[in-house]
């Protein structure tokens, strides 16, 4: 037998007449006709592909997870998830956000991974009045990067992630751990994420100064250069004993390599960004035991799924049992995007772009990354932070399935966060 076929969003009634009444007698399942539909952007390739590498697993699971549909509104709807790639590119971001808007309806969209993913998204989503979930980019450069009033907020997008007061609190933490004449060199690129850490006022100059830290900024430059020479030159020069920054991951095995070929030798690196996956790290062989990062996400965090009940571990483990690829920390927030979505929907009114928006921003969720919630103690009405820790990367201990394993090494910021061991200088 024929099912009815799906309706266009917002058009959640069957057709009138004797046959649709029929065929509704005789189908228990045509609520399949009623559909939500759920839009998610990520880079699936380009350089900042590491940070969609989990999405269409993290997808897999979430179309079992909603097998039986959501009930929205007082009625049942069969859940469709549409993932576009982002091909790592800000222009891309915002035409595939605009084709899930215009041309799949969709009810709302989830975008992660850096600004020039989910910052363009974003807009596209407040431009067309279609509420937007994002993550994995420090709140700064997503609501100042984005023009954002601190005193009005956005209208239609909302945010889960750190901020950079958070970012300079972990590595500063970490720093004190090793004995150095407080010298920082700092990498940051000509993109939103540079040109926020750089930033005089918001980003890292400030509150290294206050704490005693010089910093060397010898300006911005374009990802995927290929010489660092010029900055190389301008650390020794001010005798650097920290490279910080936040850069791709070609850009640090660039830079890591011709320091070393060029004698520069640190105490500590700290970098943002291209440090944060096992595959950049195992890239870089053993140029990448000891390097230390930011880590918004692992298997010991102390959270659980509001979906699946999965514990930060047991996620971990499915998705190593899956993919045969050693875990990754944006599998959490890929994940906790969707329990919010979900959590959202189901509390939402109707399918209307208001109620689901409203819902949204009523959000008060435990997820696998830990407590979500709009409105407070985040800076602004849009942001709820999350937490963060220090890691380092260590080789793994002989019999580990992996060749390179990260360490918390400083959970002063999280103390819910267990420690796994303390920062070593490089």
């Amino acid at each position: 037998m024929t099912r009815t076929p799906p309706l266009p969003l917002n058009r959640r009634h069957f057709v009138q007449g004797s046959a649709a009444l029929a065929a509704a007698a005789l189908a228990p399942a045509v609520w399949a006709a009623d559909v939500v539909k759920i839009g998610y952007v990520s880079p699936q390739t380009g350089p900042l592909a590491p940070f969609g590498e989990a999405d269409k697993w993290v997808i897999e699971q979430m179309k079992l997870a909603f097998k039986d549909g959501l009930l929205i509104g007082g009625k049942k709807h069969a859940v469709q998830i549409i993932l576009k790639d982002s091909q790592s590119n800000p222009n891309r971001a915002g035409e595939v956000a605009n084709d899930l808007i215009l041309k799949d309806k969709v009810a709302l969209i989830l975008t992660a991974g850096t600004p020039e993913t989910a910052n363009p998204v974003s807009d596209a989503c407040e431009l067309n009045e279609v509420p937007s979930i994002s993550s994995v980019v420090p709140w700064q450069p997503w609501f100042f990067g984005r023009k954002g009033d601190p005193a009005k907020g956005f209208g239609w997008t909302h945010h889960l992630f750190w901020g950079l007061e958070d970012v300079i609190a972990n590595f500063t933490n970490g720093w004190k751990g090793v004995a150095t004449n407080k010298k920082v060199g700092g990498l940051f690129p000509n993109d939103g994420d540079g040109n926020a850490w750089g930033d005089k006022e918001l980003g890292f100059p400030k509150p290294l100064a206050a704490q005693g830290y010089s910093l060397t900024d010898p300006g911005r430059f374009q990802n995927g250069t290929q010489d660092f020479s010029a900055q190389i030159a301008a650390f020794k020069k001010d005798g650097v004993e920290i490279v910080t920054g936040v850069v791709i991951p070609p850009d640090a095995k660039t830079f890591l390599t011709q320091a070393r070929q060029q004698g520069f030798k640190p105490k500590v690196i700290t970098l943002g960004k291209a440090l944060l996956f096992p595959g950049a790290i195992e890239a870089l062989g053993d140029l990448g035991h000891g390097l230390t990062t930011e880590v918004w996400w692992t298997p010991s965090h102390p959270f659980s799924s509001s979906l699946t009940k999965q514990s930060a571990k047991a996620l971990a483990d499915a998705y190593e049992a899956g993919t045969k690829k050693q875990w990754t920390q944006p599998i959490g927030f890929a994940h906790a995007l969707f329990e919010v979505a979900a959590d959202a929907l189901k509390r939402s009114k109707s399918l209307q772009p208001a109620d689901v928006r409203d819902a949204i921003a009523a959000s008060q969720l435990s997820t696998v990354v830990g407590p979500v919630k709009w409105g407070g103690p985040g800076p602004f009405k849009n942001v709820s932070k999350t937490p963060l820790v220090l890691g380092q990367w260590v080789k793994a201990p002989a019999g580990s399935k992996h060749k390179v394993e990260l360490v918390v090494v400083n959970n002063e910021a999280s103390p819910n966060i267990p420690a796994g061991g303390k920062i070593a200088p490089l």
